[in-house]
């Protein structure tokens, strides 16, 4: 999904009314719920990135995906889910509304165009993250590199105030896509020398869409 549509679909969906909370701060790596949490509200992402993880029984853990500005998630508890079945990690500093499970419940059955766009949008949202498992399964690192800093890119353009591409480092690059440091390093300077990439002479990463190129080597 777009940052037009994301943005298109938060106009929708918060029509003047719809109560939400005060914007609440997230720092990086600051958790916003945990698996098996109380659920009550939906949250919806102002800005920054928030990851999504999962631990079975067995304790084994995994990132379900990565979500940002003019996402929503938590959503489940909608539907009378009673407990948050996975975690939400804020990766970057960022900003996180919070919306009333009843209230918004009560918009969606009184608004029928508010609950046509959100189920598309959740549609399109869950498509993206079956995508990112389909990456992590099937795709080299290399590839899974690339579509993740061109998915960053993309939030990072609705970020008013939070340069996401400044705040990530090849730490965090390794964790998102599975892999080691080196290998990180070693495919960003390849795409720097192809000219995919570019860091200005503040540092700061910029991503071209050409880098979409290796995906479909």
């Amino acid at each position: 999904m777009t940052r037009k549509r994301r943005a298109d679909n938060a106009k929708v969906l918060f029509p003047a009314g719809l109560p939400v909370s005060k914007p609440v701060h997230y720092d990086a790596g600051e958790t916003i719920f945990s698996q098996g949490d109380e659920c009550t509200d939906v949250r919806y992402i102002e800005e920054g990135v928030v990851k999504l993880t999962l631990v079975s029984n067995r304790g084994r853990g995994g990132i379900l995906g990565f979500l940002g500005h003019g996402d929503f998630f938590g959503e489940n508890c909608l539907n009378g889910q009673a407990f948050y079945s996975t975690s939400a990690v804020a990766l970057v500093p960022g900003t996180v509304m919070v919306i009333n499970r009843k209230k918004m419940v009560k918009i969606i059955n009184e608004e029928p165009a508010v609950c046509s766009r959100f189920i598309n949008y959740l549609l399109a949202r869950n498509h993206r993250i079956e995508e990112d498992l389909i990456d992590h399964l099937f795709n080299s690192s290399e590839k899974r590199l690339a579509r993740t800093l061109l998915l960053l890119a993309d939030y990072d353009a609705g970020n008013a105030d939070v340069t996401i591409m400044s705040r990530i480092n090849q730490d965090t690059l390794a964790e998102m896509i599975g892999t080691t440091r080196p290998r990180v390093n070693f495919f960003m300077n390849k795409f720097r020398k192809l000219g995919y990439i570019h860091y200005d002479k503040n540092g700061r990463l910029e991503v071209y869409k050409t880098l979409a190129k290796v995906l479909h080597d």
